[in-house]
Protein backbone atom coordinates (compact mmCIF):
# COMPACT_ATOMS: atom_id res chain seq x y z
CA UNK A 1 0.00 0.00 0.00
CA UNK A 2 1.43 3.38 -1.05
CA UNK A 3 1.60 5.85 1.86
CA UNK A 4 1.83 9.64 1.90
CA UNK A 5 5.48 10.71 1.69
CA UNK A 6 7.21 12.38 4.61
CA UNK A 7 8.57 15.89 3.94
CA UNK A 8 11.73 15.23 5.95
CA UNK A 9 12.37 12.13 3.82
CA UNK A 10 11.85 14.13 0.62
CA UNK A 11 14.29 16.71 1.94
CA UNK A 12 16.82 13.96 2.65
CA UNK A 13 16.50 12.59 -0.91
CA UNK A 14 16.87 16.09 -2.32
CA UNK A 15 20.04 16.61 -0.26
CA UNK A 16 21.55 13.31 -1.45
CA UNK A 17 20.99 14.29 -5.09
CA UNK A 18 22.12 17.92 -4.73
CA UNK A 19 25.28 17.07 -2.76
CA UNK A 20 26.19 13.93 -4.70
CA UNK A 21 26.00 11.27 -2.01
CA UNK A 22 24.88 10.27 1.47
CA UNK A 23 27.99 11.47 3.32
CA UNK A 24 27.85 14.99 1.92
CA UNK A 25 24.08 15.15 2.38
CA UNK A 26 24.44 14.13 6.02
CA UNK A 27 27.03 16.87 6.58
CA UNK A 28 24.80 19.48 4.92
CA UNK A 29 21.79 18.40 7.00
CA UNK A 30 23.87 18.09 10.18
CA UNK A 31 22.82 14.45 10.64
CA UNK A 32 24.59 11.11 10.76
CA UNK A 33 24.81 9.27 7.45
CA UNK A 34 22.80 6.31 8.68
CA UNK A 35 19.85 8.60 9.51
CA UNK A 36 19.83 10.10 6.00
CA UNK A 37 20.08 6.65 4.43
CA UNK A 38 17.21 5.41 6.61
CA UNK A 39 14.95 8.32 5.59
CA UNK A 40 15.55 7.72 1.88
CA UNK A 41 14.85 4.00 2.27
CA UNK A 42 11.70 4.85 4.22
CA UNK A 43 10.56 7.15 1.40
CA UNK A 44 11.11 4.37 -1.13
CA UNK A 45 9.04 2.05 1.03
CA UNK A 46 6.27 4.67 1.39
CA UNK A 47 6.09 5.22 -2.37
CA UNK A 48 6.68 1.60 -3.35
CA UNK A 49 9.36 2.35 -5.96
CA UNK A 50 13.15 2.54 -6.08
CA UNK A 51 14.20 6.19 -6.18
CA UNK A 52 17.98 5.75 -6.31
CA UNK A 53 20.19 3.52 -8.41
CA UNK A 54 22.93 2.38 -6.00
CA UNK A 55 24.70 -0.01 -8.41
CA UNK A 56 27.42 2.41 -9.54
CA UNK A 57 30.19 4.36 -7.86
CA UNK A 58 27.79 7.23 -7.17
CA UNK A 59 24.10 6.95 -6.47
CA UNK A 60 21.80 8.24 -9.20
CA UNK A 61 18.11 8.86 -9.50
CA UNK A 62 16.07 6.23 -11.25
CA UNK A 63 13.62 7.50 -13.91
CA UNK A 64 10.86 7.13 -11.33
CA UNK A 65 13.02 8.97 -8.82
CA UNK A 66 13.54 11.90 -11.20
CA UNK A 67 9.80 12.36 -11.71
CA UNK A 68 8.92 11.94 -8.04
CA UNK A 69 11.71 14.19 -6.76
CA UNK A 70 10.56 16.98 -9.11
CA UNK A 71 7.12 16.73 -7.53
CA UNK A 72 8.66 16.44 -4.07
CA UNK A 73 10.62 19.65 -4.57
CA UNK A 74 7.36 21.44 -5.34
CA UNK A 75 5.96 20.09 -2.07
CA UNK A 76 9.03 21.33 -0.20
CA UNK A 77 8.64 24.75 -1.76
CA UNK A 78 4.98 24.90 -0.81
CA UNK A 79 5.80 23.83 2.74
CA UNK A 80 8.43 26.56 3.00
CA UNK A 81 5.96 29.16 1.73
CA UNK A 82 3.34 27.91 4.18
CA UNK A 83 5.79 28.23 7.08
CA UNK A 84 6.80 31.70 5.90
CA UNK A 85 3.17 32.83 5.73
CA UNK A 86 2.52 31.44 9.22
CA UNK A 87 5.46 33.46 10.56
CA UNK A 88 4.12 36.59 8.87
CA UNK A 89 0.61 36.07 10.23
CA UNK A 90 2.06 35.50 13.70
CA UNK A 91 3.90 38.81 13.22
CA UNK A 92 0.66 40.75 12.74
CA UNK A 93 0.03 40.57 8.97
CA UNK A 94 -3.68 39.94 8.25
CA UNK A 95 -4.78 36.90 6.22
CA UNK A 96 -7.41 39.06 4.42
CA UNK A 97 -8.19 42.74 3.96
CA UNK A 98 -11.12 44.39 2.16
CA UNK A 99 -11.01 47.96 0.87
CA UNK A 100 -13.89 49.98 -0.63
CA UNK A 101 -12.88 52.76 -3.00
CA UNK A 102 -15.04 55.65 -4.19
CA UNK A 103 -15.01 55.49 -8.00
CA UNK A 104 -14.55 59.25 -8.32
CA UNK A 105 -11.00 58.87 -6.98
CA UNK A 106 -7.91 57.94 -9.02
CA UNK A 107 -7.70 54.15 -9.21
CA UNK A 108 -4.04 54.40 -10.21
CA UNK A 109 -3.08 55.75 -6.78
CA UNK A 110 -4.50 52.68 -5.06
CA UNK A 111 -3.03 50.30 -7.63
CA UNK A 112 0.44 51.78 -7.08
CA UNK A 113 0.06 51.17 -3.35
CA UNK A 114 -1.04 47.58 -4.00
CA UNK A 115 1.94 47.08 -6.31
CA UNK A 116 4.24 48.17 -3.48
CA UNK A 117 2.62 45.63 -1.16
CA UNK A 118 3.11 42.94 -3.81
CA UNK A 119 6.78 43.89 -4.20
CA UNK A 120 7.18 43.73 -0.42
CA UNK A 121 5.67 40.20 -0.54
CA UNK A 122 2.92 40.98 1.95
CA UNK A 123 1.01 37.68 2.48
CA UNK A 124 -2.46 39.23 2.83
CA UNK A 125 -5.22 38.50 0.31
CA UNK A 126 -6.57 41.95 -0.56
CA UNK A 127 -9.99 42.56 -2.09
CA UNK A 128 -10.65 45.95 -3.70
CA UNK A 129 -14.24 46.98 -4.48
CA UNK A 130 -15.35 50.17 -6.25
CA UNK A 131 -18.57 51.91 -5.24
CA UNK A 132 -20.01 55.43 -5.62
CA UNK A 133 -21.36 58.16 -3.33
CA UNK A 134 -23.25 56.76 -0.32
CA UNK A 135 -22.73 53.27 -1.71
CA UNK A 136 -19.14 53.36 -0.45
CA UNK A 137 -20.08 53.55 3.22
CA UNK A 138 -23.04 51.23 2.69
CA UNK A 139 -20.74 48.55 1.23
CA UNK A 140 -18.13 49.22 3.92
CA UNK A 141 -20.71 48.43 6.61
CA UNK A 142 -22.40 45.54 4.78
CA UNK A 143 -19.15 43.72 4.01
CA UNK A 144 -17.44 44.50 7.31
CA UNK A 145 -14.61 45.99 5.24
CA UNK A 146 -11.38 47.20 6.82
CA UNK A 147 -10.81 50.45 4.90
CA UNK A 148 -12.87 52.82 2.78
CA UNK A 149 -11.47 55.66 0.70
CA UNK A 150 -14.37 58.01 0.20
CA UNK A 151 -15.41 61.44 -1.05
CA UNK A 152 -17.63 61.93 1.98
CA UNK A 153 -19.09 59.80 4.77
CA UNK A 154 -21.28 59.91 7.86
CA UNK A 155 -18.89 60.32 10.78
CA UNK A 156 -19.24 58.28 13.97
CA UNK A 157 -17.10 57.98 17.13
CA UNK A 158 -16.03 54.47 16.11
CA UNK A 159 -14.62 55.63 12.76
CA UNK A 160 -11.23 57.25 12.25
CA UNK A 161 -10.51 59.38 9.17
CA UNK A 162 -7.31 60.58 7.50
CA UNK A 163 -7.28 63.23 4.75
CA UNK A 164 -5.84 62.44 1.32
CA UNK A 165 -4.78 64.59 -1.62
CA UNK A 166 -7.41 67.09 -2.79
CA UNK A 167 -9.40 66.33 -5.96
CA UNK A 168 -10.87 68.93 -8.33
CA UNK A 169 -14.07 68.43 -10.30
CA UNK A 170 -15.12 70.36 -13.40
CA UNK A 171 -18.51 70.79 -15.06
CA UNK A 172 -18.15 69.91 -18.73
CA UNK A 173 -19.88 69.10 -22.00
CA UNK A 174 -18.94 68.04 -25.50
CA UNK A 175 -17.74 70.80 -27.83
CA UNK A 176 -20.80 69.98 -29.96
CA UNK A 177 -23.26 70.48 -27.09
CA UNK A 178 -25.45 73.62 -27.12
CA UNK A 179 -24.03 74.70 -23.73
CA UNK A 180 -20.42 74.59 -24.95
CA UNK A 181 -20.37 78.09 -26.44
CA UNK A 182 -22.72 79.86 -24.03
CA UNK A 183 -20.85 82.78 -22.40
CA UNK A 184 -22.91 82.44 -19.21
CA UNK A 185 -24.97 79.40 -18.19
CA UNK A 186 -27.74 79.68 -15.60
CA UNK A 187 -29.55 76.91 -13.66
CA UNK A 188 -32.49 77.40 -16.01
CA UNK A 189 -30.21 76.76 -18.99
CA UNK A 190 -28.97 73.54 -17.38
CA UNK A 191 -32.51 72.34 -16.73
CA UNK A 192 -33.21 72.45 -20.46
CA UNK A 193 -30.66 69.67 -21.04
CA UNK A 194 -29.92 66.17 -19.81
CA UNK A 195 -27.70 65.94 -16.73
CA UNK A 196 -25.31 62.99 -16.57
CA UNK A 197 -24.59 61.40 -13.21
CA UNK A 198 -23.21 58.23 -11.66
CA UNK A 199 -25.66 55.95 -9.91
CA UNK A 200 -25.56 55.86 -6.12
CA UNK A 201 -25.26 52.12 -5.54
CA UNK A 202 -26.81 52.40 -2.09
CA UNK A 203 -30.06 53.81 -3.51
CA UNK A 204 -30.01 56.55 -0.87
CA UNK A 205 -30.13 59.55 -3.19
CA UNK A 206 -28.38 61.78 -5.68
CA UNK A 207 -25.05 63.58 -5.48
CA UNK A 208 -25.34 66.86 -3.56
CA UNK A 209 -23.76 68.67 -6.54
CA UNK A 210 -26.54 67.71 -8.94
CA UNK A 211 -28.71 70.51 -10.34
CA UNK A 212 -32.19 69.08 -9.78
CA UNK A 213 -33.46 69.01 -13.35
CA UNK A 214 -36.13 66.62 -14.58
CA UNK A 215 -33.94 64.79 -17.08
CA UNK A 216 -31.06 62.77 -15.66
CA UNK A 217 -29.16 59.85 -17.17
CA UNK A 218 -27.40 57.65 -14.62
CA UNK A 219 -24.26 55.82 -15.71
CA UNK A 220 -22.45 52.98 -13.96
CA UNK A 221 -19.11 54.78 -13.62
CA UNK A 222 -17.02 57.76 -14.66
CA UNK A 223 -15.51 56.07 -17.72
CA UNK A 224 -19.01 55.54 -19.12
CA UNK A 225 -19.93 59.08 -18.07
CA UNK A 226 -16.94 60.54 -19.94
CA UNK A 227 -17.92 58.60 -23.06
CA UNK A 228 -21.48 59.92 -22.78
CA UNK A 229 -20.15 63.48 -22.38
CA UNK A 230 -17.95 63.12 -25.46
CA UNK A 231 -20.95 61.89 -27.45
CA UNK A 232 -22.91 65.01 -26.46
CA UNK A 233 -25.60 63.23 -24.42
CA UNK A 234 -25.59 65.91 -21.74
CA UNK A 235 -23.56 67.84 -19.16
CA UNK A 236 -22.04 66.67 -15.90
CA UNK A 237 -19.33 66.92 -13.26
CA UNK A 238 -16.12 64.99 -13.85
CA UNK A 239 -12.95 64.63 -11.75
CA UNK A 240 -10.44 66.81 -13.56
CA UNK A 241 -7.72 64.13 -13.68
CA UNK A 242 -10.00 62.04 -15.92
CA UNK A 243 -10.75 64.80 -18.48
CA UNK A 244 -7.56 66.89 -18.56
CA UNK A 245 -6.57 65.52 -21.96
CA UNK A 246 -10.01 66.10 -23.47
CA UNK A 247 -10.22 69.64 -22.07
CA UNK A 248 -6.79 70.49 -23.49
CA UNK A 249 -7.71 68.94 -26.85
CA UNK A 250 -11.04 70.75 -26.91
CA UNK A 251 -13.18 67.65 -27.31
CA UNK A 252 -14.74 68.57 -23.97
CA UNK A 253 -15.48 72.12 -22.84
CA UNK A 254 -15.81 73.59 -19.37
CA UNK A 255 -19.33 74.93 -18.85
CA UNK A 256 -19.37 78.64 -18.00
CA UNK A 257 -21.84 78.13 -15.19
CA UNK A 258 -22.79 81.25 -13.26
CA UNK A 259 -22.59 79.40 -9.95
CA UNK A 260 -19.07 78.13 -10.57
CA UNK A 261 -17.83 75.40 -12.88
CA UNK A 262 -15.36 73.81 -10.47
CA UNK A 263 -15.26 72.52 -6.92
CA UNK A 264 -12.69 70.74 -4.79
CA UNK A 265 -13.00 68.13 -2.08
CA UNK A 266 -10.63 66.29 0.23
CA UNK A 267 -11.06 62.51 0.11
CA UNK A 268 -10.76 60.57 3.34
CA UNK A 269 -9.30 57.20 4.24
CA UNK A 270 -11.55 55.75 6.94
CA UNK A 271 -11.17 52.70 9.17
CA UNK A 272 -12.65 51.49 12.43
CA UNK A 273 -11.05 52.91 15.56
CA UNK A 274 -12.55 50.04 17.55
CA UNK A 275 -10.80 47.42 15.38
CA UNK A 276 -7.24 48.66 14.78
CA UNK A 277 -5.70 47.86 11.42
CA UNK A 278 -3.14 45.07 11.23
CA UNK A 279 0.24 45.50 9.61
CA UNK A 280 -1.10 45.21 6.05
CA UNK A 281 -3.88 47.71 6.65
CA UNK A 282 -1.52 50.17 8.27
CA UNK A 283 1.05 49.80 5.51
CA UNK A 284 -1.61 50.30 2.81
CA UNK A 285 -3.01 53.32 4.65
CA UNK A 286 0.45 54.85 5.03
CA UNK A 287 1.12 54.43 1.31
CA UNK A 288 -2.15 56.20 0.46
CA UNK A 289 -1.88 58.93 3.09
CA UNK A 290 1.78 59.54 2.28
CA UNK A 291 3.25 58.92 5.73
CA UNK A 292 2.60 57.43 9.18
CA UNK A 293 -1.02 57.56 10.28
CA UNK A 294 -2.05 60.31 12.65
CA UNK A 295 -5.20 60.16 14.76
CA UNK A 296 -7.62 62.68 13.26
CA UNK A 297 -10.72 61.35 14.98
CA UNK A 298 -13.99 60.49 13.27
Amino acid sequence: MIMRPDLDAINALDAVVRHGGFARAAAALNRVQSAVSYQVEKLEAQLGVALLDRSGYRVRLTPEGEALLAEGRRLLGQADRMASMARQFAGGWEPRLTMILDGILPLETTLRALRTLAEEKVPTRIQLKVEYLSGVQSRFEKDGADIMVVKDYEGRPDLEAHPLREVECVLCVSRRHPLADRPRVTPRDLHEHVELSVQDSSGRGDDEHMFGGDRVFYLDGFIAKKQALRMGLGFGWMPRYLVNRELHAGTLREVRYAGGSRYRFTPLLVHRATAPLGRTGRRLAELLVGGPLADHGA
